[in-house]
């Protein structure tokens, strides 16, 4: 039986996870993370996580610019999702109206495959220069992203863990010092600023509002992950590499269980954390569409 996308992709992740490998967890180049070579933009949700930073084109993209793919690399492309929305016709209704008030929705996600024209492709130049190499201060560029978040919920510098409490919106976090690095505090701070996104008054996320969500359940799970994806992509604009922070085993297990019952666990958290980000830095992005297999 062919599988999914959904049932490829989570397949990957999984084998990852249980060689040791954190996929949303990058090393930092200096350049961001994994960009659309076409348009010089950043991938975004599941797609960002699925790629290492680099350039990315299609086949088609490569050929129409002049370049090739290297022999050698034609199968090792890299997987990329996008999703085509169609309309659902209501019961007894015969023709679907332009109107696009008065019809359902739904997105059905499908998957091609992108190169890196820097590693796995001959003929074509990187569309980034010297001066595109993201110099500055990486705490600097975490605070100011901090700054974007308009309610942010109250932050206090108490003893004991890093840790938010819904009930109250109040985030609690220890001393920069107690810290092994700067890196290691941001890192953190931002995931617990994810699950702030969470409360009622902001996305009403269901890991968040309810009361029964606590650990081991699947709602604790999927929260954590949201909040561990969110961080990683929140550090990702800022510069820091966390990449080396480890993740607790009984975590990694806990999404392992999740990823195994449930294809598109991975496809909901990845979407929720990248809501979480484009909320607190007020930054928004048209969504990708099918550009990689069109263009």
């Amino acid at each position: 039986m062919t599988m999914d996308v959904c049932e490829i992709v989570t397949k990957r992740i999984i084998e990852k996870l249980e060689s040791g490998v954190v996929p949303w967890k990058k090393p930092w180049n200096g350049r961001g993370g994994a960009t659309r070579w076409s348009v010089k933009k950043p991938y975004r949700g599941i797609n960002a996580l699925l790629l290492e930073p680099g350039e990315y084109a299609s086949k088609k993209q490569i050929i129409k610019a002049g370049g090739r793919i290297n022999r050698d690399q034609l199968k090792n492309g890299h997987i990329i999702v996008y999703w085509h929305w169609y309309k659902i016709k209501e019961e007894g209704q015969e023709d679907i109206p332009d109107d696009e008030a008065t019809y359902q929705k739904r997105a059905k996600p499908f998957y091609s495959r992108v190169w890196d024209i820097n590693t796995q492709c001959t003929g074509l130049k990187s569309k980034f220069n010297d001066d595109d190499i993201l110099d500055f201060n990486p705490i600097e560029k975490a605070e100011e992203l901090i700054s974007r978040y308009e309610d942010i919920p109250k932050i206090k510098n108490g003893p004991g863990g890093a840790y938010y409490i819904p009930a109250l919106d109040i985030l609690n976090m220890p001393p920069v010092e107690n810290f092994h690095s700067a890196e290691e505090y941001y890192s953190t701070l931002f995931h617990e600023l994810v699950h702030s996104t969470g409360h009622d008054s902001r996305l009403n996320r269901e890991g968040i509002i309810q009361i029964s969500s606590f650990f081991g359940t699947d709602s604790y799970s999927k929260e954590e992950l949201i909040a561990e994806m969110g961080s990683c992509m929140l550090s990702a604009m800022a510069g820091i590499d966390n990449s080396t922070i480890d993740n607790s085993a009984a975590y990694i297990n806990g999404w392992l269980s999740k990823l195994k019952g449930d294809k598109r666990f991975i496809f909901s958290a990845a979407s929720q954390a990248q809501k979480a980000v484009d909320y607190m830095t007020g930054i928004a992005f048209e969504e990708e569409q099918r550009e990689e297999a069109t263009a």
